[in-house]
């Protein structure tokens, strides 16, 4: 397919941490403008990388926050046997990269924020490090969830006879919009870190990571921001809903994106920064895009349902 240089360009990692069990993470780290206001660690989802936060990073930028955005390990440059780590070895990792960040930038406010699978890797780190706790947790779109049964079982059983069977996006019944911006979806398309395909292997494990995270969901003390999209194609409603109703009420601040999709990073015209800047500098007030409001009314009508 015909594409723009830019589109399929190779960001070399800015720097790499060396984890417990001698692996190296990459990481790319998107530089504010001075003066440092806080730190971002931050989790991609599933298949994508440390890139996919160029979109949302320049106005969290501008604002004074840093973004630190390792390759979770299975994806972008940090593979793993089989496509998938553990779910264990992931949220270990995810520690060990924000002691990192508490030791390189000491005194500096951190924040964990995850999208789709990252905002489970995010919610499950938040409730594994020890003190000093993060001071804030924002997820977006996060996949946090239970697929239930009997499919649970039937993943499974798939694993256990052909755990290396590829997968790709044509396995997926239905046309799914990830996001409504084709810009960032061809630079994502194109990025050679992006991986097009996985396996069941993968995909159960995934499974494992999602329903960890949503069992540690009451256990959360992190004050946190949930931003999804009403047109969300990938976690059902019926998800969202649910890990709402375990989370501890006082701590979770709800942002229903009008006319968002599954992909919040890639958002068009900064909304989801301008939200999440306004809550980290003020959270108490009115959120920009009145996603506090929808969220609201998307409350009341999934609980009348």
């Amino acid at each position: 397919m015909p594409h723009r240089p830019a589109e399929a360009a190779f960001i070399p990692a800015s720097t790499q941490i060396t984890l417990s069990d001698g692996k190296q993470a990459p990481v790319r780290l998107y530089e504010p403008t001075p003066p440092l206001r806080g730190v971002i660690l931050a989790f991609h989802g599933f298949g994508d990388s440390r890139d996919a936060w160029e979109v949302i990073a320049p106005p969290l930028n501008r604002a004074g926050f840093l973004i630190v955005a390792p390759d979770v390990r299975s994806f972008g440059e940090f593979p793993a046997h089989g496509n998938w780590s553990s779910t264990g070895r992931m949220i270990a990792d995810a520690v060990e990269e924000a002691r990192w960040c508490q030791h390189r930038w000491p005194g500096q406010p951190l924040y964990l924020m995850g999208e789709s699978m990252g905002g489970a890797l995010a919610l499950l780190t938040s409730t594994s490090l020890p003190a000093p706790r993060p001071n804030g947790l924002i997820l977006l779109a996060p996949a946090i969830m239970s697929i239930g049964e009997p499919w649970q079982s039937l993943l499974e059983g798939w694993n256990l006879i052909t755990p290396q069977a590829r997968l790709t996006g044509a396995h997926v019944p239905g046309h799914h919009v990830a996001t409504g911006n084709l810009t960032a979806l061809r630079r994502m398309f194109f990025d050679p870190l992006t991986r097009h395909e996985t396996n069941v292997h993968a995909l159960r494990g995934l499974t494992h990571l999602m329903a960890r995270a949503l069992e540690a969901v009451p256990s959360v003390q992190t004050p946190t921001l949930l931003i999804w999209g009403d047109r969300d194609q990938f976690v059902p409603a019926s998800a969202t809903h649910h890990l709402i109703q375990q989370s501890p009420q006082d701590l979770f601040r709800l942002d229903e994106l009008p006319r968002g999709y599954h992909l919040i990073t890639r958002e068009p015209h900064d909304r989801p920064a301008k939200d999440i800047i306004s809550w980290l500098e003020q959270p108490g007030h009115f959120l920009p895009s009145g996603g506090d409001s929808a969220a609201t009314m998307w409350l009341w009508l999934e609980q009348t349902r």
